[in-house]
Formats: C-alpha cells, sequence, structure tokens
C-alpha cells in the first residue's frame, strides 16, 4: 500500500493513523510518499488530491482506494479490492 500525502495535510495525517490498523492482515507494508518532497513522483502518478492510497499486491497495481475514513470501511474496501485482479497503473 501507498500513502501519497503531505505533513501539513490535516486528512492525510489521520489516514496515517488509521491504514496500519485497518489494514492489518489485509496489507502488510505500508509506504508513505510526501508529495511536498517527491513532487516528481506525485506529477509522474497524477496525484491531485491528498490522501491518495493505492493498492499493489504481489508488486501488481489494483486500485485506489477510495473509501470513508473509518476503520472497517478501509478494510473492507481494500479487501474487495485486493481480490479483485489487477489493474493498469494510473
Amino acid at each position: 500500500m501507498v500513502l501519497f500525502s503531505a505533513p501539513h495535510c490535516g486528512s492525510c495525517r489521520a489516514w496515517k493513523r488509521l491504514l496500519p490498523e485497518a489494514l492489518a492482515g489485509v496489507a502488510d507494508t505500508l509506504f508513505e510518499v510526501d508529495v511536498s518532497e517527491a513532487t516528481g513522483v506525485a506529477r509522474y502518478f497524477g496525484i491531485f488530491h491528498l490522501p491518495t492510497v493505492y493498492l499493489y499486491r504481489d508488486g501488481r497495481f489494483h486500485a485506489e482506494l477510495q473509501c470513508e475514513a473509518r476503520q472497517v470501511a478501509i478494510r473492507e474496501t481494500a479487501r474487495q479490492l485486493l481480490a479483485a485482479p489487477a489493474q493498469d497503473e494510473p
């Protein structure tokens, strides 16, 4: 899982706190990209809003995680997205 965020973003900080517990047993590793430092990476992936969460499994992109910032919603949405076939990267 990749979290694109920025330190000044309150929503980003909230998601960063929620994700590890919400995705325990669903996604093992959380990588964070600080888009204020890695602007080229953000441009490459076309990140326009923060936070943005991309789900990968076995090195393949599955989907962007879009749901409410609640642990149950995050967990269930991520399970559904990761159960689906991998997609082309954005």
